[in-house]
């Protein structure tokens, strides 16, 4: 079972649905239905959506990965809270007005720190 991955997929699934209904809302408040239409604030809203959805599942899938090959639960959660605080702070670093451009670095470098940390382990793990 993935217990642990399921959870963090749960809280993640949360931050996602947050940001598409940024980008539904203000579709729907400014009329415009494909694209951006030029405004730039909806293109930041769509690229905050679009920036999680790039990072966030794959980063699901390696949790997942750490998981099934047995990692202490301890591991599993520490690599879960990264990623998860690490799209939570980019995605509201991103969203803010103006942008806090402290907030989406540190959630860059958590983001990218898990999945490098999560696929050193799993290729150690494959190796060895």
């Amino acid at each position: 079972m993935l217990e642990i991955t399921a959870l963090y997929a749960a809280l993640l699934t949360f931050i996602l649905l947050w940001l598409a209904a940024r980008v539904i809302i203000y579709r729907r408040k400014n009329r415009i239905s494909l694209g951006d239409n030029g405004n730039n604030s909806l293109l930041k809203r769509m690229r905050a959506h679009s920036n999680f959805v790039e990072y966030a599942p794959f980063g699901v899938v390696l949790l997942a990965l750490v998981e099934l090959q047995g990692s202490p639960a301890f591991v599993v959660h520490g690599l879960g809270l990264m990623l998860l605080v690490g799209r939570g702070l980019h995605a509201y670093g991103f969203s803010a007005s103006p942008p806090s451009m402290r907030l989406r670095v540190g959630g860059t470098l958590l983001t990218l720190t898990m999945l490098l940390l999560s696929a050193i382990g799993l290729l150690a793990h494959s190796l060895f």
